[in-house]
């Protein structure tokens, strides 16, 4: 007797297994639809029908990830996405999807934060990418986003500690004593570990340019807690050479062809099943979509990305509403100076609404805003 009951358990495990599969397939179906909350539903039942399974936990996090706005901060699409991830931690502590998916939601929630709350989502961001780091020790992407959150935690007090002694952003420094003193004693390590981030990224991959433009951020701004004025001149010149070499690197790669760095963690992966349910929006590309724009608005060029010399394209994946304002804008990749306005930009424009057998839908498209130093 006892020897059926175990076989029975056993059977009932793989038929489970086999059925969180099947619904999983399905999920994945609704979500490449654009039918998200009806993914929600079917990764749910999923992960109830083999809670021990990474997959189930992964996408049901994905799910709910696209479905956030890192405007809203850590609210409580965001927190469900956290729960999940953590999850998978849990069955599968070196998962670098779920370690890359933390970092990455701390530090977008951060760009909507102020004050201690700011500055408490960065941390965990700042830890999740330590993580990240050692357990993928050629992840590039990992050192060069610590650098930039090093950046991040020094940049408002820098600004305002300029702002006090009435200098301009391209007044040269360095700063009075006192306020030099005073930052020395509190970021010095900060910017220190910063610096040491990005190179570490430039070893993994010399030709990153945008670590090259964070460096010569840090290393500029780093000057001007020099105590001489050769000092800070030395420290420009060596971030001059930075910015040259951004240069060089972005126009290489322009002539060879080469790939943007990785968007974060991408969608669930097509599923061989059957038809999917009818979805509720449709698909249209970006360049089709292009055609139906009726209101663009162009995004502020941010000052200090000009004088970081940095520009280039910030890709969203974007819904449309059926009477064509713009519903939800997910960031896809784009250098994290430049993605702020892109943003506001595009959640201004407005589209010529798209029929489907003479009923309006929505419509999920790509949108790219370019951002050129030529212009």
């Amino acid at each position: 007797m006892r020897r059926y009951a175990v076989l029975f358990a056993l059977v009932s495990t793989a038929l489970c297994a086999q059925d969180s599969r099947d619904v999983l397939n399905r999920g994945v179906a609704a979500f490449k639809g654009g039918n998200y909350s009806q993914a929600v539903d079917l990764f749910q039942q999923a992960v109830a029908l083999d809670p021990n399974a990474v997959n189930p936990h992964l996408y049901l996090a994905t799910a709910y990830m696209s479905e956030w706005s890192p405007t809203n901060g850590m609210d409580v699409i965001a927190q469900r996405a956290n729960v999940e991830f953590r999850r998978v931690l849990e069955l599968d502590p070196v998962n670098q999807t779920a370690l890359a998916s933390l970092a990455s939601m701390s530090f977008n929630a951060a760009s909507s934060l102020k004050g201690e709350e700011k500055t408490l989502q960065l941390d965990q961001s700042m830890d999740w990418y330590k993580r990240l780091a050692s357990v993928s020790p050629t992840n590039k992407e990992a050192p060069y986003s610590m650098g930039v959150i090093a950046w991040a935690k020094w940049y408002p007090p820098y600004m305002t500690a300029r702002a006090s002694v009435q200098m301009k952003p391209q007044d040269p420094g360095p700063l009075p004593p006192a306020q030099r003193e005073s930052l020395k004693a509190q970021y010095s390590a900060l910017l220190d570990e910063g610096v040491a981030n990005l190179n570490q990224a430039l070893l993994i991959d010399p030709n990153y340019s945008d670590a090259m433009a964070y460096l010569n951020l840090l290393i500029r701004e780093r000057a001007d807690l020099r105590d001489t004025k050769k000092e800070y001149a030395a420290d420009i010149a060596v971030a001059d050479q930075w910015v040259q070499k951004a240069l060089d690197a972005k126009k290489s790669q322009t002539v060879s062809g080469l790939a943007p760095p990785p968007p974060p963690p991408p969608a669930p992966p097509a599923a061989q099943t059957g038809g999917p349910a009818t979805p509720t929006r449709i698909r249209v590309g970006g360049q089709a979509q292009q055609g139906n724009l009726i209101t663009k608005v162009d995004p502020v060029y941010p000052p200090l990305a000009i004088q970081a010399r940095i520009s280039g394209q910030v890709r969203f994946a974007v819904i449309i509403g059926k009477d064509g304002n713009v519903l939800n804008v997910q960031l896809v990749s784009g250098h994290p100076l430049l993605v702020a306005p892109a943003t506001e930009a595009v959640k201004q424009y407005v589209y010529r609404p798209t029929l489907l057998n003479g009923n309006p839908v929505e419509v999920i498209t790509q949108v790219d805003v370019n951002f050129s130093l030529s212009n």
